[in-house]
C-alpha cells in the first residue's frame, strides 16, 4: 500500500466515528477538522458510500449524505464503535512501542549540521509521542502489561545498525566518512567521501544526508545500500553551500536536469502517481492517468513499464518509447 493510500485509510477510519457523533456537521467544519479541502472530503465521502461490512449488499454499506452542505452518516455503527484489543494484541502493541522508543535516532541524537550551525532533529518530539501512547496503552491494557514487560526485541548487530552507529559518531565528532555505496541503477559500487549533515528516517527507511565530495553537491544515501562506512581522521564539517532540505516530504524532489517522461496508465496503474514524485497528472477518459515525471536514469523507465504489466505505456520522449518496447520484447524472449 502506498504512503498516500495509507494516510487516506487512517483518515477514513478516524472520520467515520467523528461524523457519526456529529450528524449534520457543515462540510467546511469537517474538512477543517481533518486538514483537507472540501473537495477532498467529498471524495472521501464518495468512497465511504461504497464501504461497509462483509456481504456488500445495500444494507451492509455506509449511508452518506452531503448534498445540503451538511454531512450525515448512517449504517456505520459497527465501524464507529471504539476499538477493543484482545490481550495478545495489546501485548504486541506495547512491545512494539517499547522497541520503537529504543530505535537509534528517535530521541534526537541525529544532529543536523550545515556549515557552522548545528541543531537537533525533531526526534525528541517523536519520542515524546511514542512514550505518551505507550503510557496510555499500558494503563488500558491492565493484565496484559506485565506480559509485555517480559518481551524484548534485539535491534543490534545488523549491517544497517553498524552504519548508523558510525554515522552518529561522525556527526558527534564532525569527521568525514568514506562510503562504499551501491548504485542499483548501474549495478556498481562507488567510493566517495562525504561530510555528514544528518541521519533521518523517511517511510520506514534510514538515510544519510551529506555533502558528497565526488558529486560536489548534497546527496541522500540510503543506509541499506551502504556497503561500508569508515570514519576518517579529517574534518567533516559540510561547506557553507551545503543546504539541508528541512521538509522531509520534499527530500526526493527531482532535479531540473533530470529527463522528463510522460506515461499513460490505465486504472490499474494509477498507483504510480501516488508512489513516485510526479510533476503533473491528467485524467483520461478510461479512468487512467497521463503522468509527467522526471527520472535521473533512462533505465528506470523500462523497468517501471514492465512492472506495470500492460497497465501503462511511454508516450514521450520518442527514444524511450522505442527503448521500452525493445526491453519488453527482450523480456518476453527470455521465457
Amino acid at each position: 500500500m502506498t504512503v498516500a493510500a495509507t494516510q487516506r485509510l487512517s483518515r477514513l477510519l478516524a472520520m467515520v466515528p467523528w461524523l457519526v457523533n456529529r450528524q449534520g456537521v457543515e462540510l467546511a467544519e469537517a474538512a477543517q477538522r481533518f486538514g483537507i479541502s472540501e473537495e477532498q472530503l467529498v471524495k472521501d465521502l464518495e468512497l465511504l458510500f461504497v464501504c461497509g461490512t462483509p456481504g456488500h449488499m445495500p444494507d451492509d454499506l455506509i449511508e452518506a449524505e452531503w448534498d445540503s452542505g451538511q454531512v450525515y452518516l448512517g449504517n456505520a455503527d459497527p465501524i464507529a464503535r471504539p476499538l477493543r484489543l484482545e490481550p495478545d494484541e495489546a501485548v504486541a502493541l506495547i512491545a512494539g512501542l517499547r522497541t520503537l522508543a529504543d530505535v537509534p535516532g528517535l530521541a534526537g541524537d541525529a544532529a543536523v549540521t550545515s556549515g557552522d550551525e548545528s541543531r537537533e532533529t525533531d526526534g525528541s518530539t517523536q519520542l515524546s509521542a511514542v512514550e505518551s501512547a505507550l503510557a496510555k496503552l499500558t494503563a488500558a491494557a491492565q493484565d496484559a502489561a506485565p506480559a509485555a514487560a517480559r518481551l524484548a526485541v534485539d535491534l543490534s548487530g545488523g549491517a544497517e545498525e553498524g552504519v548508523l552507529r558510525t554515522a552518529r559518531e561522525a556527526l558527534a565528532a564532525r569527521r568525514r566518512l568514506h562510503l562504499r555505496y551501491v548504485v542499483p541503477n548501474r549495478d556498481e559500487v562507488t567510493e566517495r567521501d562525504v561530510d555528514l549533515m544528518r541521519v533521518l528516517s523517511v517511510d520506514g527507511r534510514w538515510y544519510l544526508e551529506a555533502w558528497c565530495h565526488r558529486a560536489e553537491a548534497v546527496r541522500l544515501f540510503r543506509v541499506d545500500r551502504v556497503a561500508s562506512a569508515q570514519l576518517l581522521d579529517v574534518d567533516g564539517t559540510p561547506p557553507p553551500q551545503a543546504k539541508s532540505r528541512e521538509d522531509d516530504a520534499a527530500l526526493f524532489t527531482a532535479s531540473p536536469d533530470d529527463l522528463q517522461v510522460t506515461l499513460e496508465v490505465d486504472p490499474r496503474g494509477r498507483w504510480v502517481a501516488e508512489y513516485y514524485p510526479v510533476e503533473s497528472t491528467e485524467e483520461l477518459a478510461d479512468g487512467g492517468l497521463r503522468i509527467t515525471l522526471r527520472v535521473a536514469t533512462r533505465a528506470f523507465v523500462p523497468r517501471l513499464v514492465l512492472r506495470l504489466g500492460g497497465a501503462g505505456r511511454v508516450v514521450s520522449p520518442p527514444e524511450l518509447v522505442t527503448g521500452t518496447a525493445q526491453a519488453a520484447r527482450e523480456a518476453l524472449a527470455s521465457y
